[in-house]
């Protein structure tokens, strides 16, 4: 029996920016080699970063990446660092014919082994997800090799991500070779309420290919994407042998004792891969003899995140990669002193530092006392930088050259609020950050080129009723990480106050919306379960308010198109995992 130490690198790569990624590969692999590891495996698409989307099909790109790929496993061995062997995802290309749309040779999602010098095995993901975010269909082909190296007498075998997660494919052909460990780079983004899935998936899949099993994941914000790393290693029973934090870069050491030493011979096998098609297993061997027998590094099992740690912890982490990988200095909001937008200039206080956030206070004639001062002293609390710039006088500018009245004069208030803070973007360089949470944004509670113009949109998949919460918990909570030192840094007020848009005299939110908590229990049915009115109905939720909602969400798909992107933490947001037509004719009926 032998011994392995292994790194996972669980890294927040930058999409595109290949040059930055292979530097990141040379700094992690020596950390890994100073620490003694003996294999260092990073993610998904590393050296390109997660998920690329369009770029794939320019020859261009995948050009560059496999020429990085090739020059980073030279740079590896001429800094001293190419006797470490380490595992990293790319895009490669395959030797077929291109579908409609794709560059000459197939692009591929793929995983290489480098070794002194020299990519010594290549892989790619055999299963390829084409459902919710995922649309890798659209953009590779399917991979049919498995390569199994050898390292000091133990046979490693490679998978990438969606390969773990579905039945067949690489991990049974894993178990008919016999392979000692297996690893698996992952790009798996986060949503809410998964419970402890990928403990359990590994739990599984190391028993059915009797091997241990580690599972690197990304970590970062990618536009809508959030991804928590949560990296797990398993023995071949699928007990836990470590995991690392979530949100947060970290190089997880696992040592890995009892593996067993492989005397199989080196070449090419082909093996039924169980969902109808063949693999080939590629053995080469880059070492045999087993490493001396050594102490092994305790074990580091970092503890899960509660539900609002998660949350807020994945909001912040979004805000923060958007800003820096766009190349921002600062933010600008708008702060009224209600809950949406104190929750938000709080998510980005803690992403970037309060003195990277600017707020603009813009009283109108409708604007009660209350949400000035409650404004006011969030900016005492949290020392982000304010400006007030009323906005009366400038509405009524407006109305002196055209008459409006009803909804079209109160989404003027909210228009000249929104050309204000662009202004001010243009003017200083910030990115706007748009208020609205998940529940507006359903029913259509929200101006276009109003309170929906900015940037980037933090809550956009923020439920109501989870604001209140989340808001609650960063009142009692903080987190490594979080750049803002106040403590409670919303005020109360903004959390118990009733909610009003304040576009109209003595404005309530409920004088057109049913209470959060009912409508929000709605929203979930039907947007994110996709039930129809009459699983709704039978649901238990009321026939005439089924009717009214499902008309608010079905009418706003228009707006939803032009908000801003942000951040995905439910199973189904609006953006990249719901597509629906504009221009539609089909309604639910309740009879």
């Amino acid at each position: 029996m032998a011994q392995l130490r292994i790194a996972l690198a669980q890294t927040n790569p930058t999409v595109g920016d290949l040059a930055a990624n292979a530097d990141k590969l040379v700094a992690w692999t020596r950390d890994a080699a100073e620490r003694g590891a003996h294999l260092a495996v990073f993610t998904e698409m590393f050296l390109t970063g997660y998920p690329v989307e369009d770029l794939v099909l320019r020859t261009s790109f995948v050009d560059a990446s496999i020429r990085t790929l090739e020059e980073v496993a030279r740079r590896l061995r001429d800094e001293g660092l190419g006797e470490l062997p380490v595992v990293v995802g790319y895009v490669d290309r395959a030797g077929l014919a291109p579908r409609v749309g794709q560059p000459k040779g197939a692009p591929l999602d793929a995983a290489a082994v480098l070794h002194r010098g020299e990519v010594v095995a290549r892989t790619a993901k055999h299963h390829l997800p084409n459902y919710g975010v995922f649309d890798e269909y659209r953009y590779f082909v399917r991979g049919d090799r498995l390569p199994i190296f050898r390292l000091h007498g133990v046979d490693v075998a490679v998978a990438v991500c969606e390969d773990l997660w579905q039945d067949g494919g690489p991990v049974s052909v894993v178990g008919q070779a016999g392979a000692g460990l297996l690893v698996v780079p992952n790009a798996s983004p986060y949503e809410k309420e998964k419970d402890d899935v990928r403990l359990e998936l590994c739990h599984r899949r190391a028993r059915e290919a009797g091997c241990a099993l580690a599972y690197v994941n990304q970590v970062g914000g990618q536009d809508e994407l959030v991804f928590d790393g949560d990296s797990i290693v398993v023995d071949g029973a699928g007990r836990l042998l470590a995991r690392a934090g979530q949100f947060a870069e970290e190089l997880l050491i696992a040592d890995l004792d009892g593996l067993p030493v492989s005397d199989a011979e080196p070449g090419t096998v082909p093996y039924d891969a169980g969902d109808g098609s063949t693999i080939t297993v590629e053995r080469v061997v880059l070492s045999n003899d087993p490493v001396e027998p050594y102490e092994p590094e305790p074990a580091r099992i970092a503890e899960r995140l509660d539900l609002h740690a998660e949350v807020y912890s994945a909001l912040v982490l979004a805000v923060r990669d958007y800003v820096a990988k766009n190349g921002f200095r600062s933010v600008i909001l708008g702060l009224s002193g209600g809950i949406d937008s104190a929750l938000t200039a709080t998510i980005a206080a803690d992403a970037i530092g309060p003195s990277r956030v600017n707020v603009a206070l813009m009283p109108s004639r409708y604007s009660s006392d209350h949400s000035l001062t409650d404004a006011e002293e969030l900016v005492r609390r949290q020392g982000v930088t304010a400006r007030v710039v009323p906005i009366a006088d400038i509405v009524n500018a407006y109305e002196k050259e055209i008459e409006l009245s009803g909804l079209a004069a109160e989404n003027l208030q909210a228009r000249v609020r929104g050309m204000l803070l662009m202004g001010l973007s243009n003017q200083h360089g910030h990115l706007v950050l748009t208020t609205g949470n998940k529940s507006e944004l359903a029913t259509g509670y929200s101006t276009l080129y109003g309170d929906s113009a900015g940037g980037f949109a933090p809550i956009k998949d923020v439920p109501k009723t989870m604001v209140w919460e989340l808001a609650r918990w960063r009142n009692a909570h903080t987190l490594p990480g979080f750049l803002l030192a106040a403590e409670r840094p919303i005020p109360e007020d903004s959390i118990t106050k009733e909610p009003s848009a304040e576009l109209r005299p003595d404005q309530r939110d409920t004088d057109s919306l049913p209470p959060y908590e009912v409508l929000d229990r709605l929203l979930d049915d039907y947007v994110e379960k996709d039930m129809g009115s009459q699983e709704l109905i039978a649901a238990g939720h009321d026939p005439e308010l089924v009717t009214r909602v499902i008309r608010l969400v079905d009418l706003a798909e228009y707006k939803r198109r032009q908000y801003p992107p942000g951040p995905k933490i439910t199973p189904k947001n609006f953006g990249r995992d719901r597509r629906l037509p504009i221009t539609n004719r089909w309604r639910e009926t309740t009879t």
